[in-house]
C-alpha cells in the first residue's frame, strides 16, 4: 500500500499494488492494470445493492492480482459529493429522481469527480501508460487530456442486481458502458 502526500486536493488516497506490483522488490509490468475505485462506504464495506461499487471493487482486486497493477482508492464518496449528501441523494431517488438527477437536485455536478489527484499518484508510482480497468468514458478521458497513455480499455463486468437496475441505466445514459438487458 501506498500513502501520498501533497496530493492537489489535499485528501488521504491510497494505492495498493497487486499482482506483480505488489512489491518494491518485485518485477512489476510493463503496461499495468489499473483501477481508479471511488470510495463508497454502502457498497463497499456496507454492501449495498443499490449501486455496483462493491461488486466492482471486489472484482477489481480479483483482475488486478491476476495481471499486476494497481487499485487507486480515492475519497470521492458519492462521486464526490461526500458521505451525508449521498445519503440525502438516496432519499432524494426513493422519491423518483435517478442518482445523476438527485445530486443536481442537491446543487452539485451529476459528477463532481477530478482525477488529477490520481494522475499525480500514477506519477508518483512511475506510471505512464496503463490499460485502465472501468466502464466510465470520464475517467478515461481526465487521464488521457492529463498526458497518460491508456492501452486498452478494460471493462468491467456487469453487476446486476434486484434493486440497481435503475442506477445502471442511469449511468448507461451518462455514457458509461454497460450492457444491460433491455436496453
Amino acid at each position: 500500500m501506498v500513502t501520498f502526500h501533497g496530493l492537489v486536493d489535499g485528501r488521504e488516497h491510497v494505492a495498493i499494488g497487486l499482482g506483480a506490483c505488489a512489491t518494491d522488490d518485485a518485477p512489476g509490468v510493463d503496461v499495468p492494470l489499473v483501477r481508479l475505485h471511488s470510495e463508497c462506504l454502502t457498497g463497499d464495506v456496507l454492501g449495498s445493492a443499490r449501486c455496483d461499487c462493491g461488486p466492482q471493487l471486489q472484482e477489481a482486486i480479483g483482475r488486478i492480482s491476476q495481471t499486476g497493477g494497481y487499485l487507486l482508492y480515492l475519497r470521492q464518496e458519492g462521486r464526490d459529493i461526500g458521505l451525508y449528501n449521498k445519503i440525502d441523494a438516496y432519499a432524494l431517488q426513493d422519491e423518483g429522481l435517478d442518482t445523476y438527477e438527485a445530486n443536481l437536485a442537491l446543487g452539485f455536478a451529476e459528477d463532481e469527480r477530478d482525477y488529477t489527484a490520481a494522475v499525480q499518484m500514477l506519477e508518483a508510482l512511475g506510471v505512464d501508460r496503463l490499460d485502465l480497468l472501468s466502464n466510465n468514458p470520464d475517467k478515461a478521458a481526465q487521464l488521457e487530456e492529463a498526458g497518460l497513455r491508456i492501452e486498452r480499455r478494460v471493462h468491467t463486468a456487469l453487476h446486476l442486481s434486484e434493486v440497481n437496475h435503475g442506477y445502471l441505466a442511469t449511468k448507461a445514459a451518462g455514457g458509461h458502458v454497460l450492457h444491460l438487458p433491455g436496453l
